[in-house]
């Protein structure tokens, strides 16, 4: 088929296309076809329609977009099971206390840890507190570039509502280490111990305590996990909605 903006030939199934970017749902929904046959301009039509789509398109429509030309039964099915799963998994991370460090020992850290280690590295030009904050830094940067890749690169937003899900975990996966700050009992990265490390080798401790406010770690802990449990229940709530509306544009094409 032709984009009908830029006229570039692609593949039938694309959903946006591979030269000029439009997302041909949301510009058909504006433009209808019949329209170039009613405008006394046609050549200069496509660059007029693109900033007055430009304009039109709301968060609420690029947030909710399907992401699906032709969604089927199996991958509906497939992201339905993710989805539960999800659910159900950070349910029990979200009710599960601080101190019993659910996040922290489960599979999903050794995925995190890579990330805030290069952190570490990433921010260490820029100084000792911003070297140290890096770690938690970096384990929110790479799902929030992923959610910003899925969401407005591929259009993808049942994968950006996963990443966001992801984002909001690492807040549950960071609350322990600053809920640690002053008692330094959480094995830390070498088999050391933050009671007996030098100082500056826990996180949160440093960072705590440059800051004047190590004797808050419970409270900023506890608020750093109220945070990543909202984000992790809007993006389930997202991601339902959005399985929802590929489930009736499925059962539409049938």
């Amino acid at each position: 088929m032709k984009c009908p903006k830029c006229g570039f030939e692609q593949r039938d199934s694309n959903v946006d296309c591979e030269s000029c970017g439009i997302v041909f749902a949301k510009y058909l929904k504006y433009h209808p076809p019949q329209q170039a046959h009613d405008s006394p301009h046609p050549a200069q039509e496509p660059e007029q329609e693109t900033e007055e789509v430009e304009e039109k398109v709301s968060w609420r429509e690029i947030l909710l977009y399907p992401g699906d030309a032709s969604p089927d039964p199996i991958s509906v099915g497939g992201r339905a099971l993710l989805l539960a799963a999800l659910a159900l998994w950070g349910l029990w991370l979200m009710t599960s206390s601080i101190a019993s460090n659910a996040a922290g020992e489960s599979f999903l850290h050794l995925i995190n840890l890579p990330f805030h280690e290069a952190g570490h590295v990433i921010f260490r030009p820029l100084g000792q507190f911003i070297a140290s904050l890096g770690g938690s830094l970096g384990q929110l940067i790479m799902p929030a570039i992923c959610f910003g890749v899925l969401l407005f690169k591929h259009h993808n937003t049942f994968g950006a509502a996963v990443c966001a899900w992801w984002f909001g975990e690492n807040f549950l996966d960071l609350a322990p280490y600053i809920n640690d700050a002053r008692a330094g009992q959480l094995p830390l990265l070498g088999g050391n111990f933050g009671h007996s490390s030098p100082y500056g080798f826990h996180d949160w401790e440093y960072l705590l305590t440059e800051t004047g406010l190590l004797r808050f770690d419970h409270g900023i802990a506890q608020g750093a996990h109220l945070l990543g449990s909202l984000i992790m229940i809007a993006a389930i709530i997202w991601g339902g909605v959005v399985l929802y509306s590929q489930f009736l544009l499925m059962r539409e094409q049938e």
